[in-house]
């Protein structure tokens, strides 16, 4: 459909006549002329957003069952200006990061590799979520499709699968160029569960290694290990088990009083491990604390809670006088709690195998049930009442010396939660070291100095809470290097360890 302009007299400021032929169209997601695409199977698969580590273990894993797929590199601040330079004005930071970031790899393999932009839009495409929301996520695809066409790659394909629907994919998106199978998401999940086990290790480990950099190696070594099992289609527990020996003989020294710090918010900004959220977990762990991540299976695990969520809600709306069996909400039903089963029985599986023991997946009814008076639960906007509840949980359970809400610069549904709803739950729990900051994809100055403020006092706290303890002269050095703490009352890893020997 177009809409075609009248001719327009316009006068400039010198009384100078111009007269301007203009003819205006609506977009079109649609490239102008029809384009001969490479066939499915001949079609490279562009992937990429989560961490770093979960991105190459979902490139190997989908290899695995005949996907050609191919993980982009970390976004970077080159990509970011790219995304601004192509991207629509007044866009979050995790769109131009992302954005930015496609456009980099397809310019880079124009101009370095050789390929023509004719070869590069028919022989690739790009896959990522979609959904709905308050936000700019619902409006993805386009922002995405808007920046190819200017950057001269129009009709590029851009496919989605919906984040919250799981092997519920709709017929249309099916005959897309994905097979969503349930097998797809089977090979993905594992992926991505496993990626989060190792992130969570690798973030309890480095900020006591003795040798610096031998946690990122060992990592490595365990990384490689996992992608061949995945190729060759061998046995995951088993692959896991000869990290867990790997990981073993990295040296730590876990008596060191280290700030705990639990990093949320915004689901990009929060998880990405670069330049997105300025490399805060590193920065972090270079300010001598140790970072508790968010995990994707936390993401996960919520889109499981809030299906479970309506279809309670849908039989709530039921006629108490009907006798008819709705056979639609038990088979929901069935499927609802067998995803569930299914995640938290190859998570425990993976973990344990690994030696990952001291981590518990989230308790979705217990995360709603703190957050329940400060933030309506049937609003599933961002990460829903899940920034509440974790501030919540944090502070009653002592579990973190301070707790970071990362959200990207005109974020809606983070801002509202961490700017609005948190100034309340921070004047009922006041002993809550609690710190909410953008980003921006610039002013990294700001950014650091106010997380150095916040961390000044959690690290006091760190080391008063160890200070106040025993420490023996001697630990065992088995008890010092194992992963396994115990619950107990103290947050830091260190005076854990110590309250844990009972001296």
């Amino acid at each position: 459909m177009s809409v075609a302009c009248n001719t327009v007299k316009m006068t400039d400021k010198n009384g100078d006549l111009s007269f301007l032929n203009q003819e205006t169209t609506q977009w079109r997601d649609a490239p102008k002329e029809p384009i001969a695409y490479a066939s499915k199977k001949e079609t490279i698969m562009l992937v990429g957003g989560l961490t770093i580590l979960q991105d190459k273990l979902i490139e190997t894993a989908l290899h695995s069952i005949g996907e050609n797929f191919v993980a982009l590199p970390n976004p970077d601040f080159e990509s970011f200006q790219k995304g601004k330079a192509f991207g629509n004005r007044g866009q979050c930071n995790p769109t131009y990061f992302t954005v930015g970031n496609l456009v980099k790899y397809l310019q880079d393999l124009r101009d370095k590799k050789g390929l023509s932009e004719q070869e590069i839009v028919t022989k690739y495409a790009y896959v990522t979520a979609g959904g709905c929301g308050p936000c700019r996520f619902g409006m993805y695809i386009t922002e995405y499709k808007k920046a190819l066409r200017d950057a001269g790659f129009d009709g590029f394909r851009i496919t989605s699968f919906a984040h919250d629907k799981g092997i519920f994919q709709g017929k249309d998106e099916v005959e897309q160029l994905l097979n969503l199978s349930p097998k797809f998401f089977i090979i993905l999940v594992k992926a991505i569960i496993i990626g989060d086990i190792m992130n969570i290790l690798g973030y309890k480990m480095r900020p006591y290694e003795v040798e610096k950099g031998s946690v990122d190696n060992a990592m490595e070594t365990c990384r490689l290990i996992v992608s061949e099992a995945f190729e060759k289609k061998t046995n995951l527990t088993k692959a896991l088990w000869s990290c867990r020996k790997i990981l073993a003989e990295v040296k730590l020294d876990r008596l060191q009083p280290k700030a705990k710090v639990l990093v949320m918010g915004e689901f990009w900004a929060a998880m990405t491990e670069g330049d997105g959220n300025y490399n805060l977990h590193r920065f972090l762990e270079a300010e001598g604390a140790e970072c508790i991540p968010q995990p994707v299976m936390n993401r996960l695990m919520l889109s499981i809670w809030e299906a479970e969520r309506k279809l309670h809600k849908k039989e709530a709306l039921t006629v108490e006088s009907s006798k008819k069996v709705d056979f639609s909400n038990v088979k929901s039903r069935i499927m609802i709690k067998l995803a569930k089963a299914a995640v938290k029985t190859h998570f425990t599986l993976y973990a344990k195998a690994i030696g990952l023991h001291d981590y518990e997946i989230p308790n979705m009814e217990k995360l709603a049930a703190l957050s329940e008076a400060y933030y309506t639960l049937d609003c599933e906007g961002g990460e829903g009442h899940l920034e509440v509840a974790h501030l919540i949980e944090s502070v009653k359970d002592n579990l973190s010396h301070l707790t970071i809400s990362v959200k990207p610069f005109g974020c809606m549904p983070s801002s509202a939660v961490s700017d609005g709803v948190q100034s309340l739950v921070t004047s009922h729990f006041p002993e809550a070291n609690f710190l909410s900051v953008e980003t921006s994809g610039e002013g990294a100055a700001n950014f650091y100095s106010r997380v150095q403020m916040a961390l000044f006092k959690a690290k006091q706290s760190a080391k008063e809470e160890f200070e106040a303890l025993t420490v023996p002269k001697h630990v065992p050095e088995k008890v010092n290097n194992y992963l396994y703490q115990p619950h107990n009352s103290m947050a830091g890893s260190a005076a854990k360890l110590v309250e844990s020997l009972g001296v």
